[in-house]
């Protein structure tokens, strides 16, 4: 089982990337203490971030529990077998995200991955194996081995919002690519992902309002 990295670890990262890399000094000073925020994992918890892309979080929550409701209760890889595309559409999944969890779930039964004990392999051989399914894209995988099991060193260089908050923390013009996101948070190793959760955290707070940037354009 994932175990959240406690407010003490989190603030002991936030001290090191702060000394580390002065552009990350201002968002560390801004932003409030945060908390890492776990999700279940397995197979439910890949399967119910594929259901929450791309729609607001008031109907991922209402699709998400009219889906747990149709599964009987319990979203696991056999109860999504035991039931074909249309018949998941009617909780309110789309077709694509149907075959999606189907997938995942074969992957699943099939032993191509082990969802339930993805601790036995690195971060990147982590991500290699959650890519090979159909459906899961790299963002996806990354945000789960953060969300889901805990991984504190994967940093999702494609997310826009990361990308954003790199920006204004190097006091750029144009926000780094996905590429050169990557390759910019080098440097934070092996505190990535409370990286990402430091820049997640002052993004959120500069757009809320609740945080000042004067010295930069948005």
């Amino acid at each position: 089982m994932a175990v959240a990295p406690t407010p003490a670890q989190i603030a002991a990262a936030r001290d090191s990337l702060a000394a580390a890399d002065p552009a990350l000094a201002r968002a560390h000073a801004q932003t409030p203490t945060f908390e890492w925020r776990l999700r279940p994992g397995g197979y439910e918890g890949l399967f119910r971030m594929i259901v929450e892309q791309q729609v607001s979080v008031a109907a991922a929550a209402s699709i998400w529990a009219r889906t747990v409701e149709g599964l009987g209760g319990a979203v696991t890889a056999e109860a999504v077998l035991g039931r074909d595309v249309e018949t998941l559409r009617t909780f309110g999944l789309s077709g694509q995200k149907a075959r999606y969890g189907r997938e995942i779930a074969l992957a699943q039964i099939e032993g191509r991955i082990d969802l339930e004990h993805m601790q036995t392999l690195s971060d990147e051989a982590a991500i290699a194996a959650l890519t090979a399914i159909k459906g899961v894209g790299k963002w996806t995988a990354e945000t789960y081995l953060m969300f889901c099991a805990g991984r504190l060193d994967v940093f999702p260089g494609g997310d826009v919002a990361l990308q954003e908050a790199m920006r204004w923390a190097d006091r750029a013009e144009l926000r780094p690519r996905e590429k050169e996101a990557y390759a910019r948070a080098e440097v934070w190793r092996p505190w990535r992902g409370v990286a990402a959760h430091l820049l997640w955290g002052w993004y959120g707070g500069v757009r809320r309002g609740e945080i000042a940037l004067e010295d930069l354009t948005l």
